[in-house]
């Protein structure tokens, strides 16, 4: 098993001195958090691109050039890319070249993207995003894949025996995942060309991303590719880990209440009617680190994945983050909980040096 964090960068953070950070404080909080994460021994480090005032995540690739000089073995991943609103022959040589700057770390995750408020910033009509997506995805395969591209589409001005430069380290291309979270349209994208899953996994009920996952795995095998080898990573939160179960419980409460009354007003949107509900229908991991490894092989078994996105920036974070109380639960989550999960359920995913382009990949089931 592997292990990715990841982040959408929240403005406001305390920090580890317990004090409101500036934006370049925060910046630099991030940059440190990625060293953290690859000495603890997550495997990649993602970031996620918004278009929100909440957030400091509109340049993902820019981000992750900077941590890319300062680590030296961590993936580094989109949490997704919003290709939809992004012009591809842009995010083909920003990408490529943070594939040459990372030493083929890049493994790049895309979306359509659900923030609300990005259409809005770019001027995009909601109901072209999908479409935008599929284009443009398309368009950056070719470009990351030929020497010289002739193409029109509906969205962008046409090409004419175009060629991009860099063209991306990693040979055969950086691997290409589709974020998953609530329409069978990105499982579509992702079986249609034989690309991995990411899973959000977040904020609903395991069984509605279950359904994702595998409606992706039947369209991948009529699409001609094979299912049973399909790679797919499946998000789940922060944990919060005591050797207690009901000290966890009694920490997670609070955390629970004041996250569904300050980002789900409508109580009517939020799938989940307890904090109960959410520990056994949800992806929250609460408990002793045994009651953690038990959940987690039970999501795998379900799943069939090969990575867990394990949240980096607090239980039920969204847009505030308190470093200081997680790292302490992620360091027991490494120390008793991950060592189970790589034991027991191996991958060869990520495996390759850096800049070897490897693309093999095991999971026991």
């Amino acid at each position: 098993m592997k292990f990715l964090a990841s982040t959408l960068v929240p403005k406001h953070s305390t920090g580890l001195a317990q004090r409101p950070l500036s934006r370049r404080d925060r910046f630099q909080e991030v940059v440190d958090l990625a060293q953290w994460a690859e000495d603890i021994g997550y495997d990649a480090f993602g970031v996620g691109e918004r278009h929100n005032p909440a957030l400091l995540s509109s340049s993902p690739a820019v981000i992750l050039s900077h941590i890319a000089a300062r680590t030296r073995t961590i993936r580094l991943v989109t949490t997704v890319a919003v290709l939809s609103l992004t012009d591809p022959v842009r995010a083909a040589e920003d990408y490529a070249t943070l594939d040459h700057l990372s030493d083929g770390r890049l493994d790049l995750i895309i979306g359509k993207g659900g923030d609300p408020v990005a259409p809005t910033v770019f001027q995009v009509p909601p109901e072209e995003l999908w479409d935008r997506l599929e284009e443009s995805y398309e368009l950056l395969r070719r470009l990351w894949r030929e020497d010289s591209v002739t193409w029109q589409g509906r969205f962008r001005p046409p090409l004419s025996a175009a060629t991009i430069e860099p063209r991306p380290l990693q040979q055969p291309a950086p691997r290409v995942w589709h974020g998953s979270a609530t329409s069978a349209r990105s499982t579509e994208l992702a079986a249609r060309w034989g690309d991995p899953l990411y899973s959000a996994n977040g904020l609903g009920r395991v069984q509605a991303y279950l359904d994702l996952v595998r409606h992706y795995r039947e369209r991948s095998a009529f699409h001609g590719h094979d299912a049973d080898t399909a790679i797919v990573a499946v998000g789940v939160h922060s944990p919060i880990i005591t050797d207690r179960s009901q000290d966890a419980l009694a920490i997670a409460r609070p955390l629970y209440e004041a996250s569904v009354r300050n980002h789900f007003p409508d109580r009517g949107r939020f799938p989940f009617d307890s904090l109960e509900d959410f520990l056994a229908n949800g992806s929250a991991l609460v408990g002793t680190a045994e009651q953690v490894a038990e959940r987690l092989l039970d999501l795998q078994t379900a799943f069939g994945n090969q990575v867990f996105g394990v949240g980096v920036e607090g239980f039920f974070s969204t847009y505030t983050t308190e470093l200081a109380t997680t790292k302490g639960y992620l360091e027991r989550f490494f120390a008793e909980v991950a060592p189970i999960l790589r034991a027991e359920r191996p991958t060869t995913l990520w495996s390759g040096e850096p800049g070897a382009g490897d693309r093999t990949q095991t999971v026991a089931s």
